[in-house]
């Protein structure tokens, strides 16, 4: 009797080990390359995180090539990293893409001018050479533009930018789009100073839309074991964003580790993440209703060809964060 009992006892042992080593996968797709624009994500690989929760996360790095709603809706992905935008845009279209939680609670976008090349206040944009993506991120300036009455080709040039700010600091650009934690600090690398800058920051002039949020495919919402899988998946993402914010330099330093390219630092990446998280803080991942209103109003209005014509339904839930939060 003792022998069967014995085999009973460590046949459910073996069972719930065996349960236990099954971890759920999930894929993220990025926007972006590694940097720690996306710290969240590998600190709550690095520290465990999603290991607790019975995921196993694999992390796709983006680039200039790689369009993270085409990749979700391709299958290439379980949820994707983007910029609202681009996932209303494609809503538009017919993809039927949901944001489940919002990580990013402020927008990092601007426009960087030159004081000595007669820009020191809006007043002075008519008349200038404006280089801005377009890249689908385009849509926050030409909705200012609106606000501001000023028309491309008629009162300021707009020319489309690289991902460089070499017209800035080497062409006759009086202004180039950057990010408050990257390319505004190439600028400063290039040898400019601070003083010597007008930064307008579109939070401040009214017309931020939402960046980097968490999006899948609605129809695997309805899906209860997808469902539980990105319960726990933001729940640990959250976790990592967390301890990111408030353990800064081994942030950096987790993320430089996860850098297959070789191309990030140690340094740039602990400045980065310095303001990544002025822009996470303010945020437990779920999306601000407000905020969505705001992003949907710049869209909007972006001038004769708005990139969405219509207040989308549907485009958010916070059916995940509220489990995961809770």
């Amino acid at each position: 009797m003792k022998k069967v009992v014995s085999f009973i006892v460590g046949a459910i042992v073996a069972l719930n080990a065996s349960i236990a080593s099954a971890a759920d996968d999930v894929t993220i797709q990025l926007k972006w390359v590694t940097q720690t624009q996306f710290a969240g994500y590998y600190v709550a690989q690095d520290k465990g995180f999603y290991e607790a929760e019975g995921l196993n996360v694999t992390i796709n790095p983006g680039g200039p090539d790689i369009g993270p709603m085409s990749v979700l809706a391709g299958g290439g992905a379980d949820v994707a990293v983007d910029w609202m935008p681009s996932a209303l845009a494609a809503r538009e279209k017919g993809f039927a893409n949901v944001n489940i939680a919002q990580p990013f609670k402020s927008s990092g976008m601007m426009l960087v001018c030159r004081k000595d090349r007669g820009v020191n206040s809006v007043a002075d944009l008519k008349g200038k050479n404006l280089y801005v993506w377009y890249y689908g991120n385009e849509w926050p300036f030409l909705s200012w533009m609106n606000k501001l009455g000023l028309k491309p080709d008629q009162d300021i040039s707009v020319f489309r930018q690289g991902w460089d700010i070499l017209p800035l600091t080497q062409g006759d650009a009086n202004c180039v789009s950057a990010m408050a934690y990257n390319e505004y600090w190439q600028v400063l690398a290039e040898g400019l100073k601070p003083e010597e800058l007008t930064v307008f920051r579109y939070e401040d002039e009214g017309v931020a839309t939402l960046e980097d949020g968490l999006y899948v495919k609605e129809e695997n919402l309805s899906d209860p074991a997808f469902v539980d899988k990105m319960v726990r998946f933001v729940r640990a993402s959250m976790k990592g964003w967390k301890y990111a914010e408030n353990n800064q330099a081994e942030a950096a330093q987790i993320v430089v580790d996860n850098d297959d390219s070789g191309a990030q630092t140690v340094e740039h990446n602990t400045i980065q993440m310095g303001e990544i998280a002025k822009l996470t803080a303010g945020s437990n991942g779920a999306l601000s209703e407000a905020d969505f209103n705001r992003t949907v109003d710049s869209l909007m209005t972006g001038g004769s060809d708005p990139v969405i014509t219509k207040k989308p339904s549907g485009a958010w839930s916070h059916a995940i964060t509220d489990k995961a939060l809770n």
